[in-house]
């Protein structure tokens, strides 16, 4: 998770999230931000849940940004083997 994201929800770079049923992006940023609401808003639109425009997301090593919020994630990231990473996207050159 990008530095100012844990550190507004005072958390580590790395968390551990318990879900069940099917593991999708959806699923793990509903559990996120039920777990940390410092975080509502910050990586989705609230209303619309649609991912921010400097937010990206990956999962072995595939960005996924633009994937389906509804998709099942590889079961390496299910199984916790492979992490979902939350990436902040620098602009400029």
């Amino acid at each position: 998770m990008p530095k100012s994201l844990h550190s507004l929800a005072r958390v580590g770079r790395t968390v551990e999230l318990q879900l069940t049923g099917r593991v999708t992006q959806r699923s793990i940023l509903d559990a996120l931000e039920a777990s940390y609401p410092a975080l509502l808003g910050t990586l989705r639109d609230r209303n619309t849940k649609k991912r921010r425009g400097m937010i990206r997301f990956f999962a072995c090593e595939e960005d996924l940004s633009n994937e389906s919020l509804d998709a099942e994630l590889p079961p390496e990231v299910a199984s916790g083997k492979e992490p979902f990473l939350i990436i902040g996207a620098i602009a400029g050159g």
